[in-house]
């Protein structure tokens, strides 16, 4: 390769020459979010400091990185988790948790805007078919693993005076409830929908007008008063001194690029999981399972 010198952005031309690739393919990878990149009025421009990084995480499979972002459903064990890692590793690293939902949580990782996605788009059941299924919508899908992260309970949740008014599932969605929804994309809302099929009913014709963007907002919703009933994991309703009545055990997983399997962050946070500590935290929020946490499920094909 030709190094070119103090340079901070790179054409594609000189990226080409400095990796040794076809140019043409370049275009591709920076089309595809491979390869680090901005588009300033049609001509692609590439920080050479980021596409050093690139080729560092590459070479080491990611291990070398001080940063991972993770990204797609919400979880609260997932989240006091990453909170925990930051007070172990204070200013030298960087974890981060955004949820997102399932959906776009992957098309952030497809763009390479994250490192990680945690989606829960299927039962225990049917994980298997529904989680590759939707993985195989996204371009570079081969480039991607997923990892056996927990399962949950997912279900209905509501104040504790509507309790026994839930226990007639095929009567539920006849109500005039107010329902909080999840945003489109988001697994919680995916499940919603499966379960108002089967009993018949469609969403569009509950009473709904709330839209929350993670789980701990819709519980939020439903413990003000301001909504009656929604669709979530039981740890959260937990938390917010909600009723629960469970309807699926999902399966909540982890997707990346394979390369970032080995990175130090995301083998610690497995790590973390199966600490006893980790399960008596997880049997203190409820409805966790963390068997086989860290089992390779699916490897892109």
């Amino acid at each position: 390769m030709t190094e070119p010198t103090e340079l901070i952005y790179m054409s594609a031309k000189q990226v080409s020459e400095y990796l040794d690739l076809n140019e043409k393919k370049v275009y591709s990878m920076a089309n595809d979010r491979i390869l680090p990149a901005t588009k300033i009025t049609g001509k692609w421009l590439f920080p050479k400091i980021l596409i050093d990084r690139w080729v560092m995480d590459s070479c080491h499979s990611g291990m070398l990185s001080d940063r991972m972002h993770i990204t797609g459903s919400d979880d609260p064990l997932l989240s006091m988790l990453v909170a925990r890692m930051m007070s172990q590793v204070g200013k030298s690293e960087l974890i981060s948790y955004s949820s997102t939902g399932s959906r776009l949580g992957l098309d952030l990782l497809s763009r390479g805007y994250a490192d990680v996605c945690t989606l829960h788009w299927g039962s225990v059941e049917e994980r298997s078919v529904r989680h590759p299924a939707l993985l195989q919508g996204y371009a570079n899908h081969q480039q991607w693993v997923m990892v056996h992260g927990y399962t949950r309970k997912q279900g209905l949740m509501m104040r504790p005076e509507m309790h026994h008014r839930c226990q007639e599932l095929d009567k539920v969605s006849q109500q005039s409830w107010r329902w909080v929804a999840r945003q489109a994309g988001a697994g919680s809302q995916q499940h919603l929908e499966q379960w108002l099929m089967k009993q018949g009913a469609a969403f569009e014709e509950l009473n709904s007008s709330i839209v929350a963007q993670s789980e701990r907002e819709l519980a939020g919703y439903i413990a003000r008063n301001n909504a009656d009933i929604g669709f979530g994991c039981q740890s959260v309703a937990l938390e917010s001194g909600l009723s629960f009545v469970p309807l699926v055990t999902e399966s909540f997983d982890f997707v990346m690029p394979q390369g970032i399997y080995f990175r130090r962050q995301l083998q610690r946070l497995f790590n973390l999981l199966a600490e006893p500590q980790t399960q008596q935290l997880a049997a203190t929020l409820g409805g966790y399972d963390l068997t086989d946490c860290g089992k390779l499920l699916w490897n892109g094909q």
